[in-house]
């Protein structure tokens, strides 16, 4: 089992290595200003929720870290606000385009390439732990759901976003339109490999491994915290295709909290 998931993880690591997240969003030189201004704006065009979620605003001398910080697009948010932050990412690439990014824009911040399932940091050590669609990549979910709850303080709160089993996207994007009538299960993919080709798409080999939750095994994984709220978010009018002219938006409000990709935890140690 250990060596399995070694092996996924390397896969996984290889593939965000040449691939840093985001960096497929803007067609300027990757580490210029105009690279990061354009993936931020992408980046929340896209998903609106976001700043309200991990509650950038909020976050002021509070000792924050964000697992899996990418090119830093929600760190410098943090930091703007006044956190004291600290951006981990698996792969040396993500770390270099991060720290880049807050040097361009005059921000404070510390960054190391760390294991989100073996993070090097004390207990008790962190007000908020953020990731926002890190965790279903790394082969033990679980054993960093437990690394959150360890360098957390007590009180401390987790704000980590998942993919949503029970979403649109996943239903009829991945397993009707691509698994059934695009035939993708008959040439013996599972759900998860389709997944793994579509929604973090490259050419390169080692395509990252992805997996998807309910609320309910959401809420299972955070079991040892004692105050748990799952949300669902993140559905666009563009993705109901032909039925969106046909539905209100008070109707599309309620669905976009119930079949949303995005199933967001906050959870309180």
């Amino acid at each position: 089992m250990l060596e399995a998931n070694a092996e996924l993880k390397e896969r996984v690591r290889q593939f965000w290595q040449e691939h840093p997240c985001g960096t497929k969003f803007a067609d300027a030189p990757p580490g210029s200003k105009r690279f990061y201004e354009l993936v931020e704006a992408h980046r929340y065009e896209k998903e609106w929720h976001i700043p309200t979620a991990a509650g950038f605003a909020e976050t002021k001398n509070l000792k924050v870290l964000e697992i899996g910080c990418g090119l830093g697009t929600d760190g410098a948010q943090f930091a703007s606000a006044g956190a004291e932050y600290t951006g981990v990412d698996l792969t040396d690439a993500a770390i270099e385009l991060a720290q880049k990014r807050f040097e361009l824009f005059q921000l404070p911040g510390t960054f190391r390439v760390a294991d989100a399932e073996q993070l090097d940091f004390a207990d008790n050590t962190f007000d908020i732990v953020y990731s926002h669609g890190v965790l279903h990549h790394t082969p033990d979910t679980a054993g960093a759901i437990r690394e959150v709850h360890r360098v957390l303080r007590p009180g401390g709160v987790a704000k980590i976003m998942l993919y949503h089993r029970h979403s649109w996207n996943y239903w009829f994007e991945i397993i009707l339109r691509r698994g059934v009538l695009g035939l993708e299960f008959l040439r013996g993919r599972s759900a998860e490999e389709i997944m793994s080709r579509v929604i973090e798409f490259s050419d390169h080999d080692a395509r990252p491994l992805v997996k998807v939750y309910s609320r309910g095994q959401a809420r299972e994984l955070f079991g040892m915290f004692k105050d748990v709220r799952v949300d669902v978010e993140q559905l666009m009018r563009t993705e109901l295709r032909l039925l969106s002219p046909l539905i209100t938006d008070a109707v599309f409000e309620k669905l976009r909290t119930t079949i949303g990709w995005n199933v967001i935890v906050t959870a309180i140690k």
